[in-house]
């Protein structure tokens, strides 16, 4: 089990927010639309950035490592001319962070050219591209597959047809010819949505990009399809048949609280889940304090619930990068108060009730709440909107080794010890179907080992055990 200094001596690494992907057709400025696009999504990766740019004849690709603000100016928009666009901001699950592995990836020349991105995860790559060098990331051996289909008038049914063999999770942008592609795999593990914008349209990962480039959210890609965009609007082909199980911690943890991600709005289902977390595990406190940005909303319904006060105890300063890369524990630590400060009023011989969305590894936690007591708290209560975090996940997340995860084999009690509160609780998974009560099965393997998905020895979870947990409360 390990004691309080061995549980928080790790290195600081919160959960990896994927990747996001923004597309754009028939729109004179869609490289700058793409950035703005790009822009909206920087928080589903932070490692690189690219977009291809083009009219159907010919094509520019521009990629860097970093973030979007500093992978692009007014000099490379410039030099990406087109009204047809697809873009991406990576973190890596496949394939190391490298340049070459930056998306979109570029396949062809001129008219023949295939430019394709991705966010998710596949496991089935060596069937895709037989021969490629470990390493290489899972969204160029489905290029590479793409690619050696010929042209002609059964392309897009073969496209569709390689799609159908893809195991795994992705929500995809591709171009070729005079036309934008966006296809969802048939769980629809990945948001995708698509948008109208004057004459043209645009697609995200999620529709608070939208706002950003004054575009109107038409609907979502469903799972198992595929769009297909060109000058005489849109249609729809299948990839194969739709079983849907999306992932439960886009609501809680990974999409922006103003986006609309499988029909819900994000920030709804966050308050809803803080709802339902004080009817599971209430606190004696005098004030619910989040961790921001991430637990805003959470402590919103806790509060609203619970009838406990919420106090602004916490200000995040939105200027420090990220703490995780430090190599010492002191300095990780030392990060740790610089991004989070106590506004010491509000929590002053009070009862905290500190509520956050997710408790991965447990150093920023211990560092918070040290800090609050040396404001003055006299007792911090974890409070925590989702399940404990055990397993893994295999499509499109990157969740810590199960031996960092505080969570692993430790009671809340433990938990409680191990970060330096006074009590910690979880919401339960059947809370969380409670909560949010979605209209299909979710995918919640990360929580409970169990996925849609036969992955190595884990169990796969039946449609009828999960539409079970929708019925709950």
């Amino acid at each position: 089990m390990g004691d309080a200094a061995s549980a928080v001596d790790m290195r600081e690494k919160p959960l990896r927010e994927e990747c996001g992907v923004f597309g754009v057709f028939g729109a004179a400025d869609a490289a700058r639309l793409t950035y703005l696009g790009l822009y909206a999504l920087q928080h589903r990766g932070q490692e690189s950035s690219g977009m291809v740019v083009g009219n159907g004849n010919s094509w520019k690709r521009h990629v860097g490592m970093g973030w979007v603000d500093q992978v692009y100016d007014h000099t490379v928009l410039d030099g990406l001319p087109g009204n047809i666009a697809i873009g991406h901001n990576r973190y890596s699950t496949s394939g190391s962070s490298t340049l070459p592995n930056a998306q979109p990836i570029l396949f062809g020349e001129g008219p023949a050219t295939l430019a394709l991105c991705h966010n998710g995860t596949l496991l089935n790559v060596a069937e895709l591209a037989p021969g490629l060098p470990a390493g290489t990331s899972d969204t160029r051996a489905l290029g590479q597959a793409l690619a050696a289909i010929p042209s002609g008038a059964d392309w897009i049914a073969r496209v569709a047809a390689t799609l159908g063999g893809v195991r795994g999770a992705y929500s995809m942008l591709l171009v070729h010819g005079r036309a934008l592609y966006a296809a969802r795999d048939p769980y629809g593990f990945r948001p995708l949505a698509l948008g109208r914008r004057d004459s043209g349209w645009v697609v995200a990962s999620e529709s608070c990009a939208f706002d950003l480039v004054g575009a109107r959210f038409e609907r979502e890609v469903d799972p198992g399809e595929l769009i297909i965009i060109d000058d005489g609007g849109w249609r729809s082909e299948r990839i194969g048949h739709a079983i849907p199980a999306p992932c439960v911690f886009e609501w809680i943890y990974f999409s922006r609280p103003d986006s609309t991600v499988f029909g819900r709005s994000v920030g709804e289902m966050r308050i809803q889940l803080g709802r339902q977390l004080a009817r599971e595990a209430p606190a004696a406190g005098d004030c619910v304090v989040s961790v921001p940005d991430s637990g805003n909303f959470a402590a919103l319904g806790f509060a609203q619930e619970s009838g406990i006060p919420l106090a602004h105890g916490l200000i995040r300063n939105h200027y420090v990068g990220r703490t995780f890369i430090e190599p010492l524990q002191a300095t990780r630590d030392f990060n740790a108060r610089v991004k989070y400060n106590v506004y010491p009023p509000q929590v002053r011989d009070r009862r905290v009730v500190l509520v956050d969305d997710s408790l991965v590894r447990g150093t920023t936690f211990h560092a918070l709440a040290h800090t609050l007591r040396a404001a003055g708290a006299r007792e911090v209560h974890a409070r925590i909107a989702a399940p404990p975090l055990r397993h893994g996940c295999f499509f499109g997340v990157d969740i810590p080794d199960r031996t960092a995860l505080i969570a692993a084999g430790r009671s809340e009690a433990q938990i409680a010890e191990a970060v330096g509160v006074d009590s910690v609780r979880y919401l339960s998974l059947e809370g969380v179907m409670a909560a949010t009560r979605p209209a299909t099965r979710m995918c919640h393997g990360c929580f409970s080992g169990r996925y849609p998905v036969a992955v190595g020895d884990a169990p796969v979870d039946s449609e009828s055990a999960l539409v079970h947990d929708t019925a709950i409360g």
